[in-house]
């Protein structure tokens, strides 16, 4: 009989640990979301900011995870990775099996073009599941967020720049140059510009980033003192899937254009001059956006025709006063990827990792797991971070710092590297000069 009540009471307490630990165990991590282009036209996007974003939890679960109050204990952050294919539509539908089948708290990832977060913010608003990215320009994001009912308030964008717009009065980027497309891109005009005819062929692809550059950009050159080729008849707003420029390059030609701006994918640009290079059309300058951000991209083109071609920056290891993880620094995370890559710099890392740091401040502070008082922390945050400080205007956008960048050979085995050229910021520093006129061969 003792025999039997004491397997009884050990039955008991068994049930007990199991029921307990059942309702402890979907909250013994902090489960991240995290849908991003493995592969497709953004791989190039994906594979930085999964970079990063890995850096950062290894950087914080070697610190013993993230302090939570409603646990009284540090908790482990996980992620839990997909591949989007760099399709928008398949995004959405990977965000909702994250949120129903993992369980995810958090759906989060680095930078990449606007219209791939728009499914993911419709799901993350659904569920109550705040979602951090970094996707930008602030005009096309905020273009799209304004045509959906509710606006997606449980998405937040430590966003990269805008294209025009400045800051509103009082926030600490109000006034300050190196906040915007247009101020930033307009140096490279300004030291150069007289050394041409100030005629401007632009070109976008026809997707809601590429539109938001055409809307924008042309008044930008037009105000600076430019003339812009067709832009009265959108020559150079192009479909996605175009593959004969010739048309538009001809008018281009035709018009006498010594500078070429514009914004797509790095497959049509990548298209686009190798036809211009065909057709004998060699502009003096070239600035181009999102195309010819990350070195995979740029080498696919093949030959030359990277040399000389200006893009934004939005990262960079010489970011000063911007702190990682424990002793992890913009410099020593950009060597972290060198190491383990062998390949140049992917800019993307740096956005990545500040997602994490986003993360774990909002968490800390909300003292919970629970998606409500997350993104009530997340509407707070004022964070310095190894893409510098961090705090969401009225929009949910954070406009963070950049600068000018130019692709140049090097001895290095990967031959092309994307050095700062033009920096409006102290705690970012030119590491190269400007090419112009282009060298063409």
């Amino acid at each position: 009989m003792k025999k039997f009540l004491v397997i009884a009471l050990m039955v008991v307490l068994a049930s007990a640990l199991v029921v307990s630990g059942c309702k402890k165990g979907p909250k013994e991590e902090i489960r991240i979301g995290v849908p991003a282009p493995l592969t497709g036209m953004y791989a190039g996007f994906g594979e930085g900011g999964i970079f990063g974003m890995e850096a950062a939890v290894e950087d914080i679960n070697n610190e013993g995870g993230v302090y939570v109050k409603e646990f009284d204990s540090k908790l482990p952050v996980k992620l839990i990775i997909v591949n989007t294919e760099s399709d928008p539509l398949k995004a959405g539908t990977l965000a909702e099996s994250l949120i129903v089948n993992d369980k995810v708290h958090f759906l989060a990832y680095g930078d990449e073009p606007p219209p791939m977060n728009a499914g993911i913010s419709t799901i993350a608003d659904r569920y109550k599941v705040p979602f951090i990215n970094t996707t930008g320009p602030m005009e096309p994001w905020m273009g799209m967020r304004s045509e959906v009912e509710g606006n997606w308030q449980y998405t937040w964008a430590t966003g990269l720049f805008a294209l025009g717009a400045p800051a509103p009065p009082g926030d600490f980027r109000s006034g300050k140059p190196g906040y915007t497309i247009g101020d930033t891109w307009v140096t490279m005009l300004q030291k150069y510009g007289d050394q041409t005819n100030k005629k401007v062929a632009f070109f976008a692809s026809d997707d809601p980033d590429g539109v938001g550059w055409y809307a924008a950009n042309p008044g930008i050159l037009k105000a600076e003192g430019y003339d812009v080729c067709g832009v009265d008849k959108k020559l150079g707003l192009a479909p996605m899937e175009t593959t004969d420029f010739s048309s538009i390059i001809n008018e281009w030609k035709a018009y006498g254009c010594e500078i070429l701006w514009g914004n797509a994918p790095a497959p049509f640009v990548g298209t686009l001059l190798r036809q211009c290079a065909t057709l004998g059309f060699k502009p003096k300058m070239i600035t181009i956006g999102r195309a010819p951000l990350f070195y995979e991209d740029v080498n696919a083109w093949g030959g030359d025709v990277p040399l000389g071609i200006g893009c934004e920056v939005w990262w960079d290891p010489s970011f000063g006063d911007s702190p990682g993880i424990g002793d992890t620094t913009p410099q020593s995370l950009a060597e972290r990827w060198t190491e383990a890559k062998d390949e140049p710099l992917n800019r993307n890392i740096g956005p990545g990792y500040s997602i994490i740091q986003v993360i774990i401040d909002a968490v800390e502070r909300a003292g919970s797991l629970d998606g409500e008082k997350i993104n009530a922390a997340l509407a707070e945050t004022d964070l310095m971070t190894v893409r510098h400080r961090i705090k969401f205007e009225g929009n949910h956008f954070s406009r963070g710092p950049i600068v000018f960048g130019q692709w140049q050979k090097t001895d290095n085995p990967w031959v092309w590297e994307c050095p700062v050229v033009f920096s409006k910021h102290d705690f970012i520093k030119a590491t190269a000069d400007p090419l112009f006129p282009i060298p063409y061969e």
